[in-house]
Order: C-alpha cells, then structure tokens, then sequence
C-alpha cells in the first residue's frame, strides 16, 4: 500500500460464474488509511446523531411555551451545540491526518494534504430493478438477478478503493455503469424511489437524494479524492515519484473542475461550486509544490542564473499558496474549511516567500560581476526579478558594486527571516500542525540557514543602511494545469444489454406490450421487409400477407423469432432466422413504441440534516405520499463497511406478475458498441 506508485496496468477482472466482478480494499484490514476511514465512518454516525437530537431540540424549543421547560431546553441546546463541536474538531483532526496517507520513505519534506473519501449507506437495487424490468420492459426480472447483484456488488467494491490506478479505474467503471443504469431505469418524470445517503466529506453531515445524480457527483468526488491520496503516497525523493505527485494532483484538480461545472446544484457542501473551487486551487498549489521540489531535487547549484530561476520558482510556489489561504478565507467556505487546512496553506506561503528571498540573497552576496561575465545576460535576470527595482538603484550598477549588491542581499535575508519567523509562528499556532514532527523540523530548519547566514553579513549599521526590498516576481517554466477526467481509458460493458440496444430500449421509451405473431412464409416470400440496425424493424408490411392478418404492423420492433433473442441481431441475421424455417410456422413477437415522454428532469427530494434550502433542496410537496410499497420491501443490508467478497445474490421477490412469456435469451454479442452515456450529462439533466 505504502510503495512508490508505478505506471500499473488496471488489475484483471476476477470471473465468477458469467459476471464479472472487481473487489475493492479489505476495509477490516489493519492498516493505517482503513483505521482512519472507519474512525470517519463512525464519527459521521455520531455527528448524524447530535444533529438530529439538537433538531428536535430546536423545534421543542420553538412549541414549548412553559418558561421552566424552554430554559431546560435552552440548557440541552448548549451541552449538543458543545458536544457537536468537539466531534468537528475530531473530524477535521481526521481530515488533517496526513501522516498516515504519506510515503513511509524517509523524507524530509512538508506534507501534502489528502482528502478523505465520502461515506455512504447500503443501497438495495433489486426489488425497484425487478418491478421496473417487469413494468417497463415486460421481461422476466428473474433473468436479470446476477446483472442486478453484480452492480450492487461493484457499488459496494467503490466504498474501499484500492489506492492506485486499479482504484481509480474501479470508480470510473462504476460511474459510467450509472450512466447506462439511469438511462435504462430512471425516467426523467418519475421517482423510483431508491434512496442514496451520502456523508460530507467536511462536515460530516447526511445528503439524501432519490436521485441518482447524487450518486455520480459523489463517486466522481471520491475520484479526486483517491487521486490526493495517490499523490501524497508517491516518493518524492525520486523524479519519477515526484512527477508522479504532480500528474495525480493535476487529475484531482481536473475531476473535481469536471464535477463543479456538470453538476452544479449539489446539496453537500463539500461538493458546492464555491467548496470546490477552493479544493481545485489546493491541488494545483500542492501540484506546483511538487514541481519546485522536483527542480531541487538534484541539488542547487550555487550558481547565478540558476539561482534567480529557483528564487522565482519559489515565488510562485509561495503566490499560489497565498491566493488558495485568501480563498480559504472567503465565505462561504470558511465556516467549513478545516481550519488546519488554511493555516498550513498560511505556513507554506510564508515558507516558500522566504525561500525565493533567500536565494536572491545568495545569488547577489556570493557572486560578483568579473571581468568577461556576461553583464547583458546577468543585467536582464537582475531586471527581470523585480517588477521595480530599489529606489536609487538600477540593475548594472548594483551588479558592479559590491557595497549595493551586499546591502541589497542582507536586506532580502532580513526579509527571509521575518517570513521564516511567521511561518513557525503559523505552524505553532494550530495544534494539529504542532504535532506534524516533519512540519516543524523542515521550517525550523530552513529559519536557522537563513539566521545563521544573515549573522555572517550582520553589522552594526544594518538597522539604518538595510532597505525595503520589492516582492520577487514569480515565474515558473513547468506551468501546473487541470488535467480532465478521461473517462474513455475505461471500458465498460453495460450489465443489461439484454435488454437490448440502449438508443430504443431505455427509461424513456414507452412500447406495447409483447405481441405473437404466428404466420407462414408463403413460397418463401414473408411477406414484409425489414429495416433498421439493431433491433430490426417491420417495413413495407404487405396488408394480406399472413403476418399482417396475425396483427404485424409497420414499424414494430422484432424482439423474439421461435423464442430467440433478436434484439441485438442485424437485418441479414434476422432475415437468415426466418428463412431457415422455412414453410413451417414461424412465432415472431415484436413490440410498437408508443409518444415518447418529456425529457425535462423534475424536481427530487432531497434531505439534508442541519442544512439551509437551496434550489436542489426544493422537495416534492407529495413526497410522502409518493412511496409506495417498493420502498418497503428492502432485502437486510449488509454491514456498514462489509467486505463483498461473494456476490449478493439476494432473490427478492418482485411486486408485480409477468403474463407467461417463454423466451430463450441469446446472449448478445459483446463487442457491439453502446451509445454513451454522457449524452445525458447536459446543462438540464446535471441540475439537481
């Protein structure tokens, strides 16, 4: 778990049976990141507890009217307000938990932030699955109970990914499964009635949603997470580790862009456009972090040109930090953002502005203009470190003197230290950073290097001679950038396409029940001809021919020939079934599709403990009323954080009854290729 990351091929399917089925981390193992994640799923349990008592507190409050029971109201409310602000503190205690997330290689480097995965409740598909197969699709339910354990069994693999690319590729196939699963069983005008819980990954607070949208915001979210954690598992004492670092930082940046522009309604305020911005300024900061430490990794050369470089590097690195701690401290992510979090950002802006100040100490204390130096050359770097330079000076003649150029330098290292100084004070004022061991060292550290050097060159007239020296200018020739999510390296095969093409058989279609049609090819002639790719479609239907007395009408849809499957076969393969009979009688059942429904998405209800209404938190005023008897009907659910290493195989009986229908299935071919299902993710079908 903890070895450097390595450009891996994603793992083999595991077959069982005829499914395939990917598994994910053994969550009861004893390792550090499995711990911390069950100490999270039981602290958002006890946070769901504390909110909700102190929600019935505040409504007996608001109905009491004896003065004597609103007091002793009053007095619960203080010990839940106090008791949910310390179970807060241990989750974001949690949240700044980067030790167990790094590298076990030893390094002497400043720690990079993870996040944590969401948490999730059990989600029972098959009882809603069955019913809609039967409704919907007029098909046996009972064929499809292995499809339907398969996808609940890789929803239950996403909840522990491994933490590598085989992960992130577990969570990828199941985001895009949901693609087709929405396509096939959530009609745009309906609720099914499955209810997905999903915990904040910040505040620790419950979002339900009977919308499956919730669902693929989360697991994209978890995406960008497993990529932080990939990032700071990586060892960042080799360039390969380290350009590892920044290519894992760049893809979580690049997820959770993907995630705030698609889905921009989300109930959890982890997941909000605002959240969400800040989060991708972190992981392009620690991205650039990266950078810089890979530049430096082979050692800096005391060298004049090299030294401006890495001084404007350490600029950059030190201004992005400081636009991510000023984000942070914006509403209305401040009351939410770890407060650990902002202040390490507040540490390492401080940190790495002493930095660039010291190196441009360096490069003008420890080299002079010689004769036969390129003054042009070393003239422009000058010029080009200050957007101004010192008032009375100018870039050559500061070169050429000695006593300007040593003035200058002990004044940018009086500069270094004083940001060293804040920093360590940063760092000390947060408990959570106190104890991060590394932390201290490195900033302890570099302080003493940049003290010891200033004392060297230290006088007694430096208090009047030293200067105000300007910002460096930061500058950066390895620009980090958002890196989008690329969902086409994962191939997904859709676990119903027995059910058929998914551009005609899908949620919002509406067809006829299956019609027999029992006629005879008179002569060899049928009578019709066929149309369409797959399924194949009745054309140029003659009105007296045997199919059309028996009911066939133009357009209808050929699902099944003698009990054979021909919902995925071409005109020549369906033309060649019926031929090969014949003048025997043929059964033929076909289907018509009936208008098509409304695309446009309705409004969902959304519960969400503790959390002010928004636009996505509209809920339906018939919500209770809207559930029926399948919501009662959910199979016993597995515990919390199960490990599935055996299929759910969960017979649920179905509440409806299917006309006796004898259809041998065919199993279509795989390597027909599948509309995408990101032709649903537009500007309306991504509003909550």
């Amino acid at each position: 778990m903890t070895d450097t990351l390595l450009p891996a091929a994603p793992q083999p399917l595991e077959k069982e049976d005829d499914g395939y089925f990917r598994k994910g981390c053994n969550p009861l193992a004893q390792t550090g990141r499995s711990k911390l994640q069950n100490q999270r799923a039981a602290l958002n349990q006890q946070i769901l507890k504390a909110v909700r008592m102190r929600t019935g507190a505040e409504n007996l409050l608001k109905a009491a009217t004896n003065q004597k029971v609103r007091e002793q109201v009053r007095l619960e409310l203080s010990f839940l307000n106090s008791d949910l602000q310390m179970l807060k503190e241990e989750l974001e205690g949690l949240n700044i938990s980067v030790g167990v997330y790094q590298s076990t290689e030893e390094a002497f480097t400043i720690p990079l932030i993870p996040l944590g995965l969401k948490e999730t409740k059990d989600v029972d598909f098959s009882v809603v699955l069955k019913d809609f197969i039967l409704e919907h699709y007029s098909e046996d339910s009972y064929l499809y109970e292995d499809e339907i354990a398969d996808l609940m069994d890789l929803r239950q693999a996403c909840r522990t990914p491994s933490r590598d690319e085989a992960g992130v590729e577990l969570l990828l196939s199941y985001f895009i499964q949901l693609g087709f699963v929405e396509s096939r069983f959530f009609p745009p005008t309906r609720q099914m009635g499955i209810l997905f819980t999903w915990y904040d990954s910040l505040t620790g607070v419950p979002v339900s949603q009977q919308n499956l949208l919730l669902e693929k915001a989360s697991i994209l979210f978890n995406i960008g997470a497993l990529y932080t954690q990939i990032g700071t598992r990586c060892n960042r004492q080799t360039e390969a580790g380290l350009q590892s670092t920044v290519d894992a930082f760049q893809r979580a940046a690049g997820v959770l862009n993907y995630l705030k522009e698609t889905f921009t309604h989300t109930p959890s305020y982890d997941m909000s456009p605002a959240m969400l911005s800040v989060l991708v300024k972190m992981m392009l900061a620690q991205a650039q972090e990266s950078t810089f430490e890979k530049i430096c990794l082979s050692g800096i050369q005391n060298e004049f040109f090299v030294l401006v470089k890495v001084a404007q590097e350490a600029a950059k690195v030190g201004e992005v930090y400081r636009q991510l701690y000023t984000a942070m401290n914006q509403e209305p992510v401040k009351e939410n953002i770890p407060y650990s979090w902002a202040s390490l950002a507040c540490v390492k802006a401080h940190h790495y502005e002493a930095l660039a100040h010291y190196f441009t100490a360096t490069l003008l204390i420890d080299h002079q203009l010689k004769p036969g130096s390129d003054e042009d050359h070393q003239e422009k770097c000058l010029s080009q470190l200050y957007d101004h330079m010192p008032e009375g000076m100018t870039p050559l003649a500061t070169l050429k003197n000695i006593h300007q150029r040593q003035r200058l330098g002990k004044s940018h290292l009086c500069r270094a230290v004083t940001h060293h100084e804040e920093s360590v004070r940063e760092a000390s004022l947060c408990k959570k950073l106190r104890n991060i061991e590394v932390l201290q060292e490195v900033l302890s550290a570099a302080h003493q290097r940049s003290r010891l050097k200033y004392t060297q060159l230290r006088d007694d007239y430096d208090l009047l001679s030293l200067i105000n020296v300007p910002d460096i200018i930061s500058k950066t020739e390895r620009e980090v950038e958002i890196i989008p999510p690329q969902f086409s390296k994962v191939t997904v095969t859709d676990f119903f396409q027995k059910l058929g093409p998914l551009s005609v058989f899908s949620a919002n279609k509406r067809w006829t029940p299956p019609r027999s049609i029992h006629f005879t090819a008179e002569e060899g002639d049928l009578g019709f001809t066929l149309r369409g790719h797959s399924p194949v479609q009745v054309h140029f239907l003659d009105p007296y021919c045997s199919a059309a007395v028996a009911g066939a009408k133009e357009g209808d849809y050929i699902v099944s020939i003698q009990d054979v499957d021909c919902k995925w076969l071409t005109v020549s393969e369906v033309m060649k079934l019926l031929k090969s009979f014949g003048q025997n009688d043929i059964e033929m059942k076909v289907v018509s599709l009936l208008d098509a429904t409304s695309s446009m998405h309705s409004k969902c209800a959304t519960y969400s403990v503790g959390m002010q209404k928004t636009y996505s938190m509209i809920c339906l005023a018939t919500d209770d009323d809207d559930k029926t008897d399948k919501t009662k009907k959910i199979s016993k659910k597995l515990s919390f954080l199960s490990w599935n290493t055996n299929k759910n195989r969960q017979k649920s009986a179905s509440t409806l009854c299917l006309p006796s229908v004898g259809v041998r299935v065919v199993g279509p071919p795989v390597k027909k290729k599948l509309p995408s299902p990101f032709s649903l993710l537009t500007s309306d079908s991504s509003l909550y």
